[in-house]
């Protein structure tokens, strides 16, 4: 599978934010960490100042020189040591300079990052799926003075806001508030697949494990609800392509309260090629481990599953519903996403992705006109969904 190829800015751009002159702390320096780097570097038209924190210094350090490597852009790319419960003294001065963090770690660690960020009155965003930690920031930043933007990554984040998008378009052609079903979904999936298991893994393979045990928050009969994962399964045809879907946790992020009321029905569902989920229930009936089932179907999964770099994401939200004569409308969108190049680097198809939506979140934030806790459905999604990363990575037609 080749890859496009993105340089220079993009012409007739709209409602852009530029950030100019921000210093911006990356705390993780994995695949997605390095990706949203990069994404900075390259495609921000100013120059940013950029930490990269690892709690291995050596990890840091050579992600810090492969952003940088080959590249003509200004700025600073600086590695340090992340300590996340004690910060030493060079990560103190770290944190009293910059403007912002971008989680990019473990979401068990989201907790601890967020509260760095409300003690050193810094913005914040992360990526994270998990639902507990989600809400114990939520609680703990609900009256911060910088803007904390959770789950903002592709599957919680990106496909979240486009289905508000979808919505207010909906409800503008229709002139109807209710409407009777919003659907997100999304699979990061490998080209090419094989038996018995019908996948390789190309994100993180606990992450995976995790979001098939965890129960989803969706809405049934205009009341948030949750159901366990795996168990709302039905085929879906894309682009003329047979998948899997079924509930996953995590997907849905704040649309199930945002649209209790409004919608009858609300899910996320993860996509995958038919067999899959098949063979992830042959796996989930071998688990003893009742009380850590995520590790156990995890140690199971990657005995028989590959990782595989070459990728591509899948991207589909719907809104569905009635106009006033009664007759059945729907609102879609449908994305395919292949691996990108910027400059010289690739990236997969899901780093590019999940750190460009992280990225458009953070030029957001730093307009410094979000405050406290806002939810994947209080963005403005023109803005997003417009924004200098977003519309490159995802190619979305400009409205």
């Amino acid at each position: 599978m080749g890859s496009s190829k993105l340089s220079g800015p993009i012409p007739d751009q709209r409602n852009l934010f530029y950030m100019t002159h921000k210093k911006i702390i990356i705390a993780g320096s994995g695949r997605i960490g390095s990706a949203l780097g990069l994404i900075l570097r390259e495609l921000n038209p100013e120059p940013l100042d950029l930490f990269i924190g690892d709690a291995d210094a050596g990890i840091a350090r050579a992600t810090a020189d492969w952003i940088t490597g080959g590249s003509s852009a200004k700025g600073s790319v600086e590695p340090f040591t992340m300590h996340t419960e004690s910060p030493d003294k060079p990560m103190e001065r770290l944190m009293k300079e910059a403007d912002i963090i971008l989680d990019c770690l473990p979401g068990s660690a989201a907790p601890q990052v967020a509260q760095l960020a409300l003690d050193h009155d810094l913005h914040y965003a992360n990526l994270t799926e998990h639902i507990q930690e989600t809400k114990a920031i939520q609680l703990m930043a609900k009256n911060a003075g910088k803007g904390f933007v959770l789950q903002s990554g592709l599957a919680p984040g990106f496909v979240n806001v486009l289905a508000n998008h979808l919505y207010r378009e909906f409800s503008a052609l229709t002139g109807q508030k209710k409407v009777d079903y919003i659907g997100m979904k999304v699979g990061a999936l490998t080209p090419h697949s094989h038996a018995p298991h019908f996948y390789g893994f190309t994100w993180s393979s606990i992450g995976v494990a995790t979001e098939y045990v965890k129960p989803a928050e969706v809405i049934r009969d205009y009341e948030k609800t949750t159901k366990d994962a795996l168990s709302e399964r039905r085929w879906l045809i894309l682009d003329g392509i047979s998948y899997s879907e079924d509930l996953t946790s995590g997907g849905a992020a704040d649309l199930p309260d945002a649209f209790e009321g409004i919608a009858e029905n609300l899910d996320y569902k993860t996509l995958r090629y038919p067999g899959h989920y098949r063979f992830i229930e042959g796996l989930l009936a071998k688990v003893t481990n009742t009380s850590d089932k995520a590790n156990e179907l995890h140690r199971l999964m990657v005995e028989q599953i590959p990782f595989v770099d070459d990728d591509m994401v899948i991207i589909y939200a719907c809104v569905r519903g009635k106009d006033k004569s009664g007759k059945m409308l729907l609102k879609e969108k449908y994305y395919k996403i292949e691996p990108v190049s910027i400059g010289e680097k690739k990236l997969s198809a899901i780093q590019a992705t999940t750190a460009a939506s992280l990225a458009e979140v953070s030029a957001m934030l730093l307009t410094d006109q979000y405050h406290g806790v806002i939810g994947q459905s209080q963005l403005d999604p023109e803005a997003f969904l417009n924004g200098n990363f977003t519309s490159r990575i995802y190619r979305w037609d400009i409205v």
